[in-house]
């Protein structure tokens, strides 16, 4: 080979070399991809590490109507049918549209139509008992679980305030509290002096008929807490708590009615959303010991809807319900 051709092939292959170099050097120079950040969590089932801004959300049980009402970043939900009549026309329509990856029940849990959804976070809206019934271990499998479930029905709201910080809705749940608290502040002083000196009873929603039995709920239950924000009295307690909804509900026997009522000056009661009862309460209201209660001759009783909320939009509806249902207190 000629110099000439030398120096012309070695000048092509340094060429080469620079233009390798040189890209080389223009990727080093990218910053590399950051992974995304994540922070600490306290669940039920311990210190988890979470997406600090997470993206793909599947939520179940309790945790479903907080985070629709949350607007988190869900891609599947667990069927919530006992909370429908609550919802918000928008809030259905989320509902219908998301996937539904679990029943109502956590054995009903379906982790290959989880996993199908991609999730970088899931949030487990059941009581710890219920635990037992998923499998843990397989949904962690697939992206981090924060476990965040109800104890008394009361606890509703630090439980969606949990569940709606777990999936970086801190803000919304904010709006949505302060609105909540506002309207029941001001239904507290329209019926203050309504109420003043009143001790009210309350017959719940989950008697069974077929064992002679009826609800007795007591203050922090599903059918007097958000009736307590307004100035509601409930007395009494349990004869003995059986934890959860147990330490503030009891099932005594219709023939125990004028024991468990009988020192009531007014009684509220849980309607169906169309204000009618359900069997189970019917068969208290037909029962001819009620109609001997003192607070029922004084036509003191009171029927209240919408008692199952478990967020604080829902309350609202509650919070007008018990307005609906009080409003004869103040006359004319």
């Amino acid at each position: 080979m000629h110099n000439a051709q030398l120096r012309h092939a070695a000048g092509a292959i340094v060429l080469a070399l620079a233009l390798v170099t040189g890209c080389g050097a223009a990727a080093s120079d990218e910053p590399p991809a950051q992974a995304a950040a994540t922070r600490v969590f306290a669940a039920d089932n311990g210190q988890v590490t979470i997406p600090a801004d997470p993206k793909r959300v599947v939520a179940t049980g309790y945790a479903v109507p907080v985070l629709i009402e949350a607007d988190a970043a869900l891609v599947g939900i667990s069927t919530w049918k006992r909370g429908l009549p609550l919802m918000a026309e928008e809030d259905r329509a989320t509902y219908d549209r998301l996937e539904k990856v679990a029943g109502e029940a956590a054995a009903e849990t379906n982790y290959e139509a989880i996993a199908k959804v991609k999730p970088d976070l899931i949030v487990i809206g059941v009581p710890q008992p219920v635990l037992a019934d998923v499998d843990m271990e397989r949904l962690k499998s697939i992206a981090p679980v924060v476990a965040i479930g109800p104890t008394i029905p009361s606890a509703w709201r630090e439980l969606s305030q949990r569940q709606s910080d777990a999936a970086g809705r801190a803000t919304s749940f904010g709006q949505a509290k302060a609105v909540y608290e506002k309207k029941a502040a001001e239904l507290a002083t329209k019926y203050e002096d309504a109420l003043a000196g009143t001790e009210f009873g309350h017959v719940g929603a989950y008697g069974e008929m077929a064992k002679g039995t009826f609800q007795r709920e007591f203050a922090g239950a599903w059918g007097t807490n958000i009736a307590q924000d307004v100035g509601i009295t409930y007395y009494g307690q349990v004869k003995e708590k059986g934890g959860g909804g147990r330490d503030v509900s009891e099932y005594p026997s219709i023939e125990e009615l004028s024991q468990s009522l009988g020192q009531a000056d007014a009684i509220t009661y849980s309607v169906q959303p169309d204000g009618t009862p359900n069997e189970a309460v019917a068969y208290v209201l037909d029962s001819k010991l009620w109609k001997s209660l003192p607070a029922v001759k004084a036509g003191k009783v009171f029927p209240i809807r919408y008692t199952e909320a478990a967020t604080y939009e829902s309350a609202l509806k509650t919070l007008d319900a018990v307005d609906q249902a009080l409003a004869p207190l103040l006359g004319s």
